[in-house]
């Protein structure tokens, strides 16, 4: 019998802080910090967590061995990304011009300079890093409880542009409009921190650990041809 969840440990990634928020709201929830793939795909829930850079990202990722286990894993079960957990799911990422893991049909891109700058022509700052209100653009059981517009802990440089619209679960104005969660079949994936969001962020990840890893039926369907590329 494999662990409640499995969170990812690719020598990246707030790990602890992520396993101990878990913990937190579930304190009968078996949680392990694991690169082992047995371990990893024996669990019932996996957490993919990250921070850094892309290229640093799917390097460590190579070299643990653990492309295809995430692969896997992200097709079977109730799978939580987060930050550059998220990100290296699509594609391609304009970061190192680095090819990622290609579960989600999209790509990454960095925050154009000519466009960072507010209603007044003030310069916003990249990285966005701080506190901002995610908007939800679909229903989903992981919103379930969260206000619309309730704000989330943010540090990134980049940012998804998912290939399909359906998949876009919410969206966050900096100054423009970027895919702040996306959701497809198992996957819900988030740009912000949860465990560094307080109130909300915890009550997301409660979600997560009752959530079936189903979705609306009006949702994406990522492995399904009208939801390719």
């Amino acid at each position: 019998m494999g662990a409640d969840i499995a969170v990812i440990d690719y020598g990246m990634g707030n790990l602890r802080s992520v396993s101990k928020a878990l913990e937190h709201v579930a304190p009968a929830v078996q949680v392990v910090v694991t690169n082992d793939p047995e371990t990893i795909l024996s669990a019932g829930r996996v957490v993919f967590p990250g921070q850094g850079a892309a290229p640093d990202c799917m390097r460590e990722i190579l070299a643990r061995g653990l492309k295809d286990v995430i692969v896997e894993a992200a097709r079977t079960k109730p799978f939580l990304g987060i930050c550059m957990g998220l990100q290296v799911l699509f594609e391609h990422s304009e970061e190192g011009d680095t090819p990622c893991l290609g579960v989600l049909p999209g790509r990454v891109l960095r925050f154009p300079d000519e466009a960072m700058h507010d209603s007044a022509g003030n310069r916003l700052k990249v990285p966005h890093m701080g506190w901002n209100e995610v908007h939800q653009a679909v229903p989903h059981p992981m919103w379930g409880g969260i206000a619309e517009s309730e704000r989330f802990y943010f540090v990134h440089s980049y940012y998804v542009e998912a290939g399909n619209p359906d998949m876009v679960s919410a969206f966050t104005l900096y100054p423009f409009p970027f895919t702040s969660a996306v959701a497809a079949n198992n996957i819900f994936a988030v740009q912000f921190h949860p465990e560094k969001s307080q109130a909300a962020g915890l009550a997301l990840l409660g979600n997560f650990v009752t959530w079936d890893g189903n979705i609306a039926a009006n949702q994406c369907d990522t492995f399904n041809t009208h939801c390719s590329l």
